[in-house]
């Protein structure tokens, strides 16, 4: 198929605007991980850019022999896949129902969920309800809450809709069950919308802290984000520094918050490859088609 010039130069600046978007995004995690590399003396004085100057990984040390990010690096992986599960579980299991024209009161569901979606009582009235849950400093104050999304249900139920009929009809009449269809039809082909809401919600966990900023005070349950998020709060002088035992050489504290940064975000991005050539034909769902 021959392009004409309009097509052509449109391509040409969406590629151009993409390759704008990419660099945004990529200076920023460059510059943080050349000053997590360089030298306190090189932050001082400003030299580091996108290439780390007087390589050094004090900084990578002292996060490493720190019992603190350890676990916290670990209970926050831990947490991730939990509530990964956690939440497609129960996706999966409010979306699959509400495609069947037969169940009663299916409209009523279908607004009683989208009524949540807009709608919510409030951060005061969620921690009274927490308190009297007993879910007040409890690890699962970090799972259950956030465990459905109503916008990804959507876009799984939208996605079970996108199957023909005509298989579901097909095995109905041989006589599987619900439960049988969705495990030997439905969840077999819905490779792509898995393993695209299940990075969504993996990313969403894993970047999370104000769920346990609010209702988690016990440290030993923070996740990597709210221990990094204190750790940049703290770290704002050399006093500050050595008093909280982060760093006790002058400059390091600059350095160390990079450090941070990287140990926090690089186990997240190993996450992407794995899913890629599912999540970009998962991410088109709802796009329109010839």
């Amino acid at each position: 198929m021959v392009k004409s010039k309009g097509t052509k130069a449109a391509d040409l600046v969406i590629a151009f605007i993409c390759v704008l978007l990419i660099i945004a995004c990529l200076l920023p995690m460059l510059n943080i991980a050349a000053r997590s590399l360089s030298s306190t003396e090189a932050i001082i004085r400003g030299e580091v850019l996108l290439w780390p100057k007087g390589w050094n990984l004090t900084a990578y040390r002292l996060v490493l022999s720190d019992s603190r990010y350890t676990w916290s690096l670990g209970w926050t992986a831990i947490l991730t896949v939990i509530c990964t599960f956690v939440s497609m579980t129960m996706t999966t299991l409010c979306a699959y129902p509400l495609i069947y024209d037969k169940l009663k009161g299916r409209r009523l569901f279908n607004t009683l969920i989208l009524f949540t979606m807009y709608f919510n009582a409030g951060t005061i009235p969620h921690y009274l309800l927490y308190k009297d849950l007993g879910l007040l400093n409890n690890p699962l104050v970090l799972i259950i809450p956030n465990s459905l999304s109503v916008f990804y249900m959507i876009i799984m139920r939208t996605f079970f809709y996108s199957i023909p009929d005509s298989l579901r009809e097909s095995a109905e009449i041989d006589g599987a069950s619900p439960v049988r269809i969705l495990f030997s039809i439905y969840l077999p082909l819905s490779k792509p919308v898995i393993a695209t809401l299940s990075l969504f919600y993996a990313v969403g966990r894993w970047n999370g802290f104000s769920d346990a900023l609010m209702y988690m005070n016990d440290r030993r349950w923070h996740p990597i984000q709210l221990l990094l998020y204190n750790i940049l709060k703290s770290i704002t002088s050399i006093e500050v520094a050595t008093q909280e035992g982060f760093a006790s050489a002058p400059g390091l504290s600059d350095t160390l918050q990079s450090a941070t940064v990287v140990f926090a975000t690089v186990p997240i991005l190993l996450v992407y490859p794995w899913l890629q050539k599912y999540f970009i034909s998962g991410a088109t769902l709802g796009a329109l088609k010839d």
